[in-house]
């Protein structure tokens, strides 16, 4: 029996005692270890998760990673500032923008992100897989970004005059936030544009409102309306609330909205898989050892009626890996343009001294077999630009299109089922059903 999402959580957390654990055992087994100073323990702690979790270990052959540890403790590291440039020197050389150190004030933005909370510009930053340029995933809803008129793909060049290219992908993250009220200034090349912008934002708290929920309405039917904007960890919940609200107000069919959701916590994403499908194939992830890993959903899914789902470029990482089950399952029709293409997932885990490291540990392909790393996901019915910048508000023409997608949908539905032949009974009356 495939592992169903409970399940594939639960050996997670095995897996990472157990890594712990084996983490605990060398260090206090090895002499050198022990006459370390706590800057260069951390550097060693940062370099043995890598070692032991990394996806791909041939690219440790090729970069000479052991080498990479013994030059790192070569230098003098006596300050946590030091052993932080120690390890990102370490990790330079494996050309993965996603295996990184998240510095302490880093690390609590992103736990408080994961758990619904943040303050800055409201901009979700990725690499461009043909470039390795820093691009915008996509605008927060409600952000200074976003009402600045931000659009996914959009090149970000320099913060305050200093270049992305020097400051890397967690410092330019972490230039945008800062004090409420504070500004910062952003060089962007929007898409398809050959002239830089500068574009001064003012940071605010973020109202992140992960799952927003409401009916929509025609001449001849009721319809409800899901949009996820990340997968932080209320979310499962949170969608289970917004079904149970819709399904009391007798909704025909359901508009999933996953645009511009960068992903988040990939077990959010797994969870809310589950309400949409029964017993189906959700994901496969792949480790180092190239072991195969299926995860299906349980039984008794929450949602069983017709659904349309709508995608973007800014739709990426877990919301990729739910927008591909739903296709692949055929439990519903994929609206919209080519969503971004991040195959890979990384764990998040403590250093010692409160900052975080993440390291790539698996890569993952649809329930079809599908790599969409680098490439994303082709919607069944790609929809016509330009691409509306305020998804789910006044004037949203993706989201008329896919009412009217959906309302076509139960019209064939009802259609069907009124064409459908009465079952003979040989004249025998059927017992009522209890």
């Amino acid at each position: 029996m495939l592992p169903t999402v409970n399940g594939w959580s639960d050996r997670l957390r095995r897996l990472a005692f157990g890594l712990a654990s084996a983490i605990l055992i060398v260090l206090l087994a090895s002499p050198h270890a022990l006459a370390l100073n706590d800057a260069q323990q951390l550097v060693v702690e940062s370099w043995r998760l890598v070692n032991q979790g990394y996806l791909d270990p041939e690219q440790f052959d090729r970069i000479r990673w052991k080498r990479l540890r013994q030059k790192a403790l070569e230098n003098t590291i006596e300050s946590s500032e030091e052993a932080y440039s120690a390890i990102e020197a370490m990790l330079l050389p494996l050309n993965d923008p996603y295996t990184r150190l998240l510095k302490p004030a880093d690390y609590e933005v992103m736990k408080a992100s994961n758990e619904g909370n943040l303050s800055g510009v409201g901009l979700q930053l990725g690499h461009r897989q043909d470039s390795n340029a820093t691009v915008v995933i996509a605008p927060l809803e409600g952000s200074p970004a976003a009402d600045a008129g931000i659009v996914s793909g959009t090149e970000v060049l320099a913060v305050n005059g200093e270049a992305v290219e020097m400051l890397g992908l967690e410092t330019t993250a972490a230039r945008l936030r800062g004090a409420v009220g504070t500004q910062v200034v952003l060089t962007v090349l929007p898409p398809k544009e050959e002239e830089q912008q500068e574009i001064t934002l003012e940071r605010r708290n973020i109202d992140l409102r992960p799952v927003r929920t409401r009916r929509l309405r025609s001449d001849t039917h009721t319809l409800g309306y899901i949009r996820i904007t990340q997968f932080s960890e209320g979310v499962p919940e949170q969608v289970r609330e917004a079904i149970d609200e819709l399904s009391d107000k007798s909704v025909e069919g359901l508009v999933l909205d996953l645009r511009n959701n960068s992903g988040g916590l990939v077990s959010a994403g797994l969870a809310v898989a589950d309400a949409f499908l029964d017993q189906q194939p959700i994901v496969e992830t792949r480790n180092r050892s190239g072991i195969a890993d299926p995860i299906q959903a349980g039984p008794d899914m929450l949602y069983t009626g017709p659904m349309v789902t709508l995608v973007n470029g800014g739709t990426a990482s877990a919301s990729e890996i739910l927008a591909g089950a739903l296709q692949d399952d055929e439990r519903s029709l994929l609206l919209g343009s080519n969503t971004f293409g991040k195959g890979l997932i990384q764990t998040l885990t403590n250093l010692s001294d409160g900052s975080g490291l993440a390291v790539t540990v698996a890569g993952y392909v649809t329930p079809s077999g599908r790599d969409i790393q680098g490439e994303g996901i082709t919607p069944d019915r790609i929809l016509d630009g330009p691409e509306p910048l305020n998804p789910g508000g006044e004037g949203d023409r993706w989201l008329t299109d896919a009412e009217l997608v959906l309302q076509s949908m139960i019209d064939q539905e009802a259609s069907q089922a009124s064409a459908d032949p009465m079952p003979i009974t040989d004249g025998v009356e059927a017992e009522p059903m209890s």
